[in-house]
């Protein structure tokens, strides 16, 4: 028979039918039948044509296809049955319930209010009805806001009925999240939900992720640490080809992936079984999953989705179909897991423009990551140290509401001015939990080093004004907003640093109401040594009838420590202040034609164009190497005009760069220069449109990175019928470049050049072709996400003006932050540190001389062997006992032997999962106050260490 002929009588015979159930049950069969022929090598096809031409002469006769007639022709198809029925249609509901989408927090409560009730009353109206639903965040909003009805849900639990498929807070972004937020999501989800309906946390096995806007690459082995085996998702740029596939993470740890062949928010129509019969020829199933319920605002599955699957059950010529959970489904996917194609790969890229949208829900974001990740650290050395209580329930709350903005319509950027004005309330909160217990967990580390010997006996301090000045100033740039506790002339000062590393960098030092002379201020540190130091400012500046004065102090402080500096006044005779000492802003300078603008230290030379401010040549001294491109502008702001969409709804896509006008007419504001400097800087600013930008840029003592901080007070505003405004920052560099690195959650990955935004955690360097040349060009930023990389150069996109769904979503000031520099990209665990210590500036704290246990300069956590970055330390979730959990994971993609040394002894240590429950794992080698393990290849590792003594 002709294949051809039978399809085009189907495809006519489909034409011809009016609308009405018994014709198109009767074609749909058909149409079902022939996809099972098509994977059986047709051997239904001669069964399929007789009744295919006797319909279309019963149309002839009668015009329509009647009960009669379609009864009949199920009969003549009877042979089929069996073959019709050995493919099954697992049928999972749903109802998506986005989180703060284009509606603000009320809404979104009724919406999953209103849904739940409506699943509970089909529940109770269809026994054989089966409800499944993720997001930890939405029943805990049923917690708060309704707790009869989720009494109800906890029964449909219980009863098998209802499906609890969240193995995250919220289905968040996976992109720009770190991964420590990552570990948090599943955390926080897990222990929730298995305490809430007293579920076994590893029954909880699926990450199901409908709508989010890409997949990072070391997503699996997150998954893996939490007992999370399948994964759920439908938006992906790398379309493979596979429905069902292993996804692999560079670590070699899998998770079973079904990649939605339709679409998460559909119906119950009879086109869903037409895939059926390809997908299990092509997976070696016999079952395909059907997910069914509308979205995005609640409503989930239907009465007539459920009558029709009821009805359908009952046509002969179909696949079985059933109401199903995806628990089950996944369980068959084992069945098949060893045949399964395995794609080693992100799943990237969707919607470019949500790593630029919406810029100030990012940074609230990035700082309360950090800020949340440097509270549990100083909290839990304050634990063991100092006995001081540990705010893990507080800490653990603050968590869930930065887990909750990292919904996947939430941090993008693609919401309403709504959610932004709730997320960024949410994120004050935040900022006021997490930095409050920071605060007091460094303060009584503080009361704990002994700084007696800088006590001055028969001082007269009666005039001092100094103590509790300050209080909370620091807080708006994210610091501790601890306020002055010295008095009198010796003022001292703990650092302390949040990263595993030892620090030797400037930091800046807040002196409030000194009754000295400013030309006669010095610092020593500990031991004694003078330090070097510059003034910021230009005298005392008055805040609230207080006086401060700022300096850049030099210091060293050790991993995951403290150091102590002293300051004091000259003794002698006074002098006058002198230019080497003080900068006199903006005093006298040259014109620019004639001023050569260079900024200079022991690593790097950077000279700027004197008209212009772009980069003209950064030289490394190291090796005389040229690394700035001398056929173009470096270090360039440009102004863009992206094409808008006809639908709308920019916030999702960066447009095609109709116009670049790049910023070139600058105003000079000020420059500090020359070598006695410990920080050279240079101040420019413009206007431009409706819009005006200042920059400093500055190049410290010791830093291989040019910073720019920038001020921009943006009023450009996007239109459909215009275009949509864009600032971007344009990094050419000299070399041919090998490829792109990025980190992302977990680690780092190498792309390809690519005309297009792409995701990125902080960082991109410009990997060079020419294996000789040792350094690559990084551009490293605070809280932007959205990188682009090609043709020898890279761009990172710093201000978006999107008009929808916000018409206005960057209008006023912004602050930010970005560093140009250079890095060994051979070692990708420095590079890692370099992003660390950029977003982690070292706390200084003020205290008072007294006698303590402690040494001046100490270290808590050393970190002694192994190619790692650290995620977080932690204590164990519940515990009152000195046990921490410290995460890891593998930088440079070889398995590592790890040393970790603590100030404490230690009892014991073991590997735990991400819900830190014991894991399977060799064990932990411990010496005193040391523990050794190894770390496989892009892996990460998450260790209960238990202390000796409480």
């Amino acid at each position: 028979m002709n294949t051809n002929e039978l399809h085009g009588k189907l495809t006519a015979l489909k034409e011809r039918t009016p609308s009405g159930y018994w014709g198109q049950r009767i074609v749909s069969q058909l149409e079902y039948m022939n996809r099972v022929s098509l994977v059986q090598d047709r051997q239904w096809d001669s069964a399929l044509l007789p009744v295919v031409e006797w319909l279309h002469a019963r149309l002839d006769d009668e015009g329509v296809i009647a009960e009669r007639t379609a009864r009949e022709a199920e009969s003549m198809l009877a042979a089929c049955g069996p073959a019709a029925k050995s493919y099954t249609l697992h049928c999972a509901a749903h109802a998506h319930l986005d989180m703060n989408f284009l509606w603000g927090w009320a809404e979104t409560v009724s919406a999953t209010l209103n849904t739940f009730r409506t699943m509970l009353d089909l529940l109770e109206e269809y026994p054989d009805y089966i409800f499944s639903h993720s997001q930890a965040a939405a029943y805990q909003i049923v917690e708060q806001y309704d707790p009869e009805m989720l009494e109800e849900i906890k029964a449909r639990v219980k009863e098998g009925r209802w499906e609890v498929t969240a193995s995250t807070w919220v289905e968040a972004d996976k992109n720009m999240p770190n991964g420590e937020s990552m570990a948090r999501q599943l955390l926080y989800a897990k222990t929730y939900l298995s305490g809430l309906f007293g579920l076994d946390p590893d029954s909880l096995q699926i990450d199901f992720e409908p709508d989010t806007f890409g997949h990072s690459i070391h997503v699996p082995e997150a998954l893996h640490h939490a007992g999370v085996k399948y994964y759920y998702y439908c938006r992906g740029h790398n379309d493979n080809g596979h429905p069902l596939f292993r996804w692999e993470s560079p670590s070699g740890r899998s998770v079973i992936a079904y990649k939605e062949p339709h679409w998460y928010d559909s119906r119950i129509e009879p086109e869903m079984a037409l895939t059926v019969p390809e997908f299990c020829a092509k997976t070696k199933m016999t079952t395909m999953l059907k997910v069914y319920g509308v979205g995005d605002h609640g409503g989930g599955p239907t009465r007539r989705d459920i009558e029709r699957i009821l009805d359908m059950q009952t046509w002969p010529i179909f696949p079985k179909i059933e109401f199903g959970t995806y628990r089950d489904f996944f369980a068959l996917t084992e069945l098949v897991a060893d045949s399964l194609p395995v794609i080693r790969d992100e799943l990237n890229f969707i919607f470019t423009g949500c790593y630029s949208s919406e810029s100030r829900i990012k940074l609230a974001n990035r700082v309360s990551e950090r800020l949340l990740g440097e509270a549990e650290l100083f909290g839990s050395i304050a634990s063991l140290y100092a006995r001081a209580r540990y705010f893990g329930e507080e800490l653990g709350e603050a968590w869930k509401q930065a887990c909750f903005n990292q919904f996947h319509d939430i941090l993008p950027g693609s919401c309403v001015v709504e959610t932004r004005e709730h997320a960024m309330a949410s994120f004050q909160e935040i900022m006021a939990t997490a930095g409050s217990k920071k605060s007091y967990a460094i303060r009584k580390l503080a009361e704990l080093i002994d700084t007696s010997a800088h006590i001055v006996a028969d001082e007269d301090v009666r005039e001092s004004m100094s103590e509790g000045a300050g209080p909370g100033v620091g807080v708006h740039l994210f610091r501790m907003g601890a306020s002055e506790r010295g008095r009198g002339k010796t003022r001292i000062f703990h650092l302390f640093n949040s990263s595993v590393r030892d620090r030797e960098e400037l930091t800046d030092i807040v002196i409030w109401d000194w009754n000295g002379h400013v030309d006669s201020i010095q610092f020593h540190d500990s031991e004694g040594r003078s330090v070097p130091f510059q003034y910021i400012d230009r005298g005392f500046i008055e805040h609230w009838g207080h006086y401060f004065l700022r300096v850049l102090l030099k210091v060293n402080v050790p991993a995951i420590g403290y150091s102590t500096y002293v300051m004091t006044e000259k003794d002698g005779d006074m002098k006058r202040l002198s230019a080497n000492d003080f900068y006199l802003a903006g005093q006298n300078l040259p014109p620019n034609e004639k001023y050569e603008f260079v900024l200079e230290n022991e690593h790097i030379a950077v000279r700027f164009d004197p008209r212009q401010f772009t980069i003209a040549s950064l030289i490394d001294k190291r090796t005389n190497r040229e690394y700035a491109d001398p056929a173009e502008p470096a270090g360039v702001f440009r102004f863009v005009e992206e094409d808008t969409f006809n639908g709308g709804g920019n916030a999702w896509l960066v447009g095609r760069y109709r116009h670049v006008e790049p910023l070139v007419k600058w105003t000079l504001d000020s420059c500090e220069l020359g070598d006695h400097l410990l920080r050279q800087s240079i101040t420019f600013r413009t206007s431009f449109r409706d819009s005006t930008l200042k920059a400093t840029v500055s190049l410290d003592r010791g830093s291989q990175a040019l910073v720019y901080n920038v001020e921009c007070d943006w009023h450009e505003i996007g239109s459909k019928d215009g275009f949509t405004p864009q600032l971007n920052f344009y990094l050419p560099v000299q070399y041919d470049c090998r490829s792109y690195q990025y980190d992302v959650p977990f680690g780092t990955l190498e792309r390809e050049g690519i005309d297009l935004d792409v995701p990125a955690n902080s960082f991109a360097a410009a990997v060079p072709a020419d294996s000789g040349i040792d350094r690559a060009v990084m551009l490293l930023a605070d809280a932007k996400h959205g990188f682009r990389s090609g043709s020898r150069s890279l761009a990172v996109t710093l201000l978006r003006g999107s008009y929808s769904p916000d018409p206005y979503p960057e209008i006023g000031k912004h602050q930010f932050r970005f560093a140009v520099g250079l890095t060994d990209y051979h070692d990708t665990q420095q590079m890692l540190e370099q992003s660390y210590h950029f977003q982690h500036p070292l706390e200084a704290v003020s205290v008072r001389a007294r006698k303590g246990t402690l040494p001046q300069t100490g270290s808590f956590v050393t970190l002694e062997r192994g190619q790692v970055a650290l995620s977080a330390i932690k204590m164990a979730e519940g515990t009152t006992a000195n046990r921490w959990i410290v995460r890891l994971y593998e930088t440079d993609g070889e398995r590592t032997s790890v040393t970790l040394a603590f100030g404490q002894p230690v009892r014991k240590a073991y590997f735990v999962s991400i819900v830190e429950q014991p894991s399977d794992g060799p064990d932990i080698a411990v010496h005193g106050s040391k523990i050794t393990f190894d770390v496989g290849a892009a892996a990460m590792a998450t260790v209960c260490v238990e202390f000796e003594g409480r």
